[in-house]
């Protein structure tokens, strides 16, 4: 942004107290932000309570954000954003928020600020495949939706133009994606690094084995939320932010995007909120944690939503207040949507509220290439390899995709700071000789990281206890999670390929799975660990009927029928696609719901 945003309205509990919206909205993260504008602009009053604070609203308020993420010293995807005990995050480095009851922890992050997790994605923006929808029926594996690819085709080509995708249709129609003909991105795609260059000269069109077919690698690009050279044949979908004047600032390769852009070309919800044509319809309370979902009992049907507002984030004190509308909707994440329905101690027919938590486990591998690769130039990720995404394959193992990490080894925790301790520490280097062995050291880092398919499981859950609350008295989330065997043996044959790739590249393997890392497991006889992908879904899943399901297929609970859970807990199956763009593909799709129903 070039300049601050035109802000929704912000509200005070009083001001919620003596009106009555169309639409109560729980949480201002992309799709909340989706639904309050595609509502807002059909004539509809909306209201969004978000539980965090609301400073990145300004620009003075992000660059705050940026100033405190530079002087970090634990530099995790939370350390933008101040502490907040009211409203506590799930950090990498820290399980403090999450009561991990095993056998693995599930571990991730989500930011519980204005803008949500946006404000420290990735930013890739993949589809999934038309295979991913069919997980059950095709390869005997999780659980199908309720509608399927050409459903959702429409509703993503809203999302890319919402987020501004950049990306290059033809290599994703060769990697298994439609698209209508014609269709381009808002963005051409993000430019390969030069450590991509260097990668992709020594192993494009090299093969390898995988359950006895042969598959040739080939690196490409992936999509991403995030400005480029804008594509002029693209056409804005009606509705959507597309291309707008004050998100002009390029991409300009800081390899920061985790956790926060300092140049803001990453999309954030930010600019959803600040692209609604009538902010004087939006209200947004912030500081105001959602505790409870009131229902009449006679009807089911939800009649407020409680929460606890605090005016002060270091201090325990807060009042109670109540929001009232025609229409709820439940646009956190998986595990807070959760959490708070199973708070509020309401009907569950199908019994699997909090059940199916899913996220993408990553396999990290590092090595040192033998040239100079200009690490650290560049987004985060630009290229990767997406081939294994499909393929009968999946009957046996989960897909996976593998990305090129342009930030060095830092992600494995054993980046910049360790080669200075091992070069100071252990080969006595100072001066001159210290200077060429961290370049030479850091600028040859390579760090794969495979991005492994987790199919619904009911034994991954979240649940609550009365023994773990925050210091509101909020539940902390209790949560239960493994990785099946056909995902670990996807683990265990990414390790393999990056062998094989480093072998090729004449790369030195570093790879080292320590074992007392909590995220340690062995499978075949081999030790790993993995990493969050902070993709966290599957716990309000949708279906066809209310004992499969929590929600229907537009979203809409099967006991409250003026409620609606959206993100990415209604996903019954994620394949190995980042799920932020169906995420915000599905509040497009069910904000058309809505709109039927408000019309009703």
């Amino acid at each position: 942004m070039n300049a601050d945003p035109t802000p929704v309205t912000l509200v005070t509990p009083e001001t919620v107290a003596g009106t009555t919206y169309d639409v109560v909205v729980v949480g201002a993260g992309v799709a909340g932000s989706i639904v309050a504008k595609q509502l807002s602009e059909a004539g509809k009053t909306v209201l969004i309570i978000e539980a965090g604070t609301g400073e990145g609203l300004t620009s003075e308020g992000f660059y705050g954000y940026v100033e405190s993420f530079y002087r970090a010293v634990v530099k995790n995807p939370n350390s933008p954003y101040p502490s907040n005990s009211n409203a506590p995050s799930p950090t990498d480095d820290s399980n403090g928020y999450f009561h991990e009851q095993g056998p693995l922890p599930i571990g991730g992050s989500y930011t519980r600020i204005a803008g949500g997790t946006t404000m420290h994605w990735e930013g890739k923006a993949l589809r999934m495949l038309p295979e991913d929808f069919e997980l059950s029926t095709r390869y005997g594996i999780g659980l199908d939706w309720p509608i399927g690819y050409q459903d959702l085709e429409p509703y993503y080509r809203k999302a890319e133009s919402e987020l501004g995708v950049a990306g290059d249709t033809e290599e994703q129609k060769a990697l298994g994606v439609p698209f209508p003909n014609g269709y381009v991105f808002p963005m051409k795609k993000i430019p390969p690094s030069f450590l991509d260059e260097v990668i992709r000269r020594k192993i494009d069109g090299t093969t390898v084995q995988l359950d006895g077919h042969t598959i040739e690698l080939k690196l490409s690009a992936f999509p991403q939320a995030r400005n480029g050279e804008a594509n002029p044949d693209f056409v804005p979908e009606k509705g959507t932010s597309g291309k707008r004047a004050e998100y002009t600032v390029q991409c300009g390769g800081n390899a920061s995007c985790v956790p926060i852009c300092p140049f803001q070309a990453k999309y954030d919800a930010r600019r959803t909120l600040a692209s609604i044509a009538s902010p004087r319809r939006v209200h947004l309370l912030i500081q105001a944690v959602a505790s409870v979902v009131e229902i009449d009992p006679a009807s089911r049907r939800v009649k407020a939503i409680q929460y606890k507002y605090y005016p002060d984030k270091n201090s325990p004190k807060h009042m109670i207040g109540i929001a009232k509308s025609r229409l709820f909707v439940l646009a956190c994440n998986a595990v807070e949507n959760a959490k708070l329905m199973l708070a509020s101690n309401l009907p569950n027919s199908s019994r699997l509220m909090g059940r199916n938590l899913m996220d993408h486990p990553f396999l990290l591998t590092w090595a040192l290439v033998p040239e100079a690769a200009g690490v650290m130039r560049g987004p985060l990720v630009t290229s990767g390899i997406g081939i294994f995404r499909k393929g009968e394959f999946r009957s046996k193992q989960a897909a996976f995709a593998m990305d090129i990490n342009n930030g060095g080894w830092g992600w494995s925790g054993t980046g910049a700071t360790n080669v200075l301790r091992d070069a100071v520490d252990n080969k006595k280097k100072y001066g001159q000789e210290l200077r060429k062995e961290l370049i030479s050291r850091i600028s040859r880092q390579l760090l794969l990281a495979f991005m492994c398919e987790l199919p619904a499981d009911s034994g991954n859950s979240v649940s609550i206890d009365p023994r773990y609350t925050d210091q509101l008295g909020n539940y902390r989330p209790v949560i239960k999670f493994d990785i099946p065997d056909y995902s670990k043996l996807t683990i265990a044959y990414a390790r393999g390929l990056s062998r094989k790739i480093f072998s090729i590249l004449g790369a030195e393997d570093h790879t080292f799975y320590n074992k007392s890392d909590p995220a340690y497991f062995e499978y075949g006889g081999e030790g790993y660990w993995f990493r969050a992908g902070n993709h966290f879904s599957g716990t309000h899943i949708m279906g066809k009927t209310k004992t499969d399901s929590v929600v229907d297929a537009q979203l809409r609970s099967w006991d409250h029928e003026n409620l609606y859970l959206v993100g990415g807990g209604s996903m019954p199956a994620i394949g190995s696609a980042n799920i932020t763009l169906s995420i915000a593909a599905l509040s497009f799709r069910a904000s058309d719901q809505m709109l039927e129903d408000l019309r009703g």
